[in-house]
């Protein structure tokens, strides 16, 4: 009995084996993961993108972001975050940023096209991340119903159903979507910027992302058929607007129709 007992399994082993099986595929699937990422990153760029970016890195960036992009207490380690991260900041004028706030303001580039890409070649040689979208997923001919759709599920709650933006917390705020590019658009829900979560391909695909640029591009082009918008704030803000407006020409009429009767 003793034998016995002592070649009987230990009742956390199944659970001790599940989890040493699930570490397993977890870390092979992210060494696999890092691996196209690190490809997809560094095709696009040369030896000498990389030497270029890395002398303006050092002389326009290095001072927040640290020698190496590791970081300081002034900026976050730059390593890991892609060359998407850096085309979107970059691109949009947000890197460098005028002064420090609770965000990073869009505004006109300091850098032009080849130096923004410069840039991202060095930043992408420092660790695999989110790459510049294909042009394949830039082309705004989605399904814009089907882009609608995931919008309105996934963005909407924060940028406005009409994608004109809306207020966050402690000063924030999640920026008006027209005269944005398809490749912006695509790289912040790839990297996140601000406080905009991850969209990563297992939660919108890229024909998925592809779809959500076709609608915002759509919705753009359209315009506002129905005259004044009032800031795309929906039905029931307009008309509320329309509401107050309207008893305010009527309870005027009223007080001027009074006073020429007495």
């Amino acid at each position: 009995m003793k034998a016995l007992s002592q070649k009987r399994r230990h009742p956390l082993a199944a659970i001790a084996l599940l989890l040493m099986g699930l570490l397993l595929t977890g870390g092979l699937y992210a060494v696999a993961t890092t691996v196209n990422e690190a490809k997809a990153s560094t095709a696009e760029f040369t030896a000498s993108d990389t030497q270029e970016g890395q002398k303006l890195f050092e002389a326009n960036c290095a001072t927040c972001h640290g020698m190496g992009a590791s970081g300081t207490q002034d900026g976050p380690s730059l390593v890991g975050v892609g060359a998407a991260a850096v085309d979107f900041q970059v691109g949009t004028g947000r890197m460098p940023m005028q002064m420090n706030g609770p965000q990073a303001y869009k505004k006109p580039a300091q850098f032009n096209d080849t130096q923004t890409h410069q840039l991202a070649a060095y930043v992408a040689s420092l660790g695999a991340g989110p790459a510049i979208p294909a042009e394949e997923y830039l082309d705004e001919k989605g399904d814009a119903a089907k882009g609608g759709e995931l919008f309105r599920t996934n963005c909407a709650m924060c940028h406005n159903a009409a994608a004109a933006g809306g207020a966050l917390t402690r000063g924030k705020f999640a920026p008006a979507l027209a005269d944005v590019s398809g490749k912006h658009i695509y790289e912040a829900m790839v990297t996140g910027p601000q406080n905009m979560p991850v969209f990563s391909d297992s939660n919108i695909t890229p024909e998925g992302k592809r779809d959500i640029i076709t609608f915002l591009k759509q919705i753009e082009a359209n315009g506002s058929p129905g005259g004044a918008d009032l800031g795309a704030l929906g039905p029931v803000s307009e008309g509320l607007f329309v509401w107050i407006a309207g008893l305010g020409v009527i309870i005027a009429f009223t007080i001027w129709l009074t006073s020429r009767t007495s």
